[in-house]
């Protein structure tokens, strides 16, 4: 049985005070989760002295980490640094680094070999432009950036890394992010679908127990509708995680249907 996790991305938003209130705010409402339910926020890097104080009732990861180990590299911030932290996963690959700060497969690859190295669960982003769903090419865009995630974990300890849940996907649309357009449940459920069949070439049966996250444009108004679905198992959420009231209440929604 896989867990439901409901993850927030807050992106580049939400400085030290800001942070602290939106933390504080969530925790509150967060109480007696039943165990089926997890819930993760990412915050930026400025934020998570702050995440290992207030964050109590839910984990936290960062939205990044560098492809390197720990050295000369100015700038870039070390999985193993995060880890200290007190960090429990990292994003790797969403579409905004893909697209807009160039990352390429090469990269991406070695960012999930750092974070698995340093103990960290990896949410492993794919997803889709409006053009490429549009010609067809949708299935086969996505199975190909999962290419990437899967050629690493070819030579590890898969049953261990599954069972402690440190290989999450996350699929997310490219045209469902910040647009306010979402896909049908039925269409994400498609595409959850496929990239488990896709996972179980490598993975075997343990592709079975690999959550799936969807991750565009989740809101309380759809997120019933999407956690139903039998290959959905939680989100990737974007603007709704700025706010608490939102983000509570699409938790609670998953927490409810767990226990229906």
């Amino acid at each position: 049985m896989r867990r439901l996790l409901i993850a927030g991305n807050w992106k580049s938003n939400c400085g030290r005070v800001e942070a602290s209130d939106l933390m504080a705010a969530v925790n509150e409402g967060l109480h007696q989760l039943r165990p089926d339910v997890s819930v993760m926020i990412f915050p930026p890097y400025t934020s998570l002295a702050e995440a290992q104080v207030l964050c109590s009732e839910l984990h936290y990861g960062a939205q990044n980490c560098s492809s390197f180990e720990v050295g000369a590299y100015t700038g870039e911030v070390a999985a193993e640094m995060l880890a200290s932290y007190g960090c429990s996963a990292v994003i790797v690959g969403h579409s905004e680094r893909r697209q807009i700060l160039a990352e390429n497969e090469e990269a991406l690859a070695a960012k999930t070999r750092r974070a698995l190295a340093a103990d960290m669960a990896v949410v492993f982003c794919v997803g889709e432009s409006l053009q490429e769903r549009e010609s067809g090419q949708a299935e086969a865009v996505c199975c190909a950036q999962l290419g990437t995630l899967m050629s690493v974990l070819g030579n590890m300890d898969l049953a261990e890394l599954v069972a402690k849940e440190r290989v999450i996907v996350a699929y997310e649309p490219v045209w469902a992010i910040g647009t306010g357009k979402t896909a049908s449940a039925e269409d994400a459920q498609a595409m959850h679908a496929t990239l488990r069949s896709e996972m179980s070439r490598t993975l075997g049966e343990q592709a079975g127990k690999v959550q799936i996250l969807y991750g565009g444009s989740v809101k309380s108004a759809n997120a019933g509708q999407l956690f139903r679905q039998a290959d959905i198992d939680g989100a990737l959420i974007g603007g709704a995680s700025l706010d608490a009231d939102e983000f509570v209440e699409i938790v609670r929604i998953a927490d409810a249907l767990v226990e229906g």
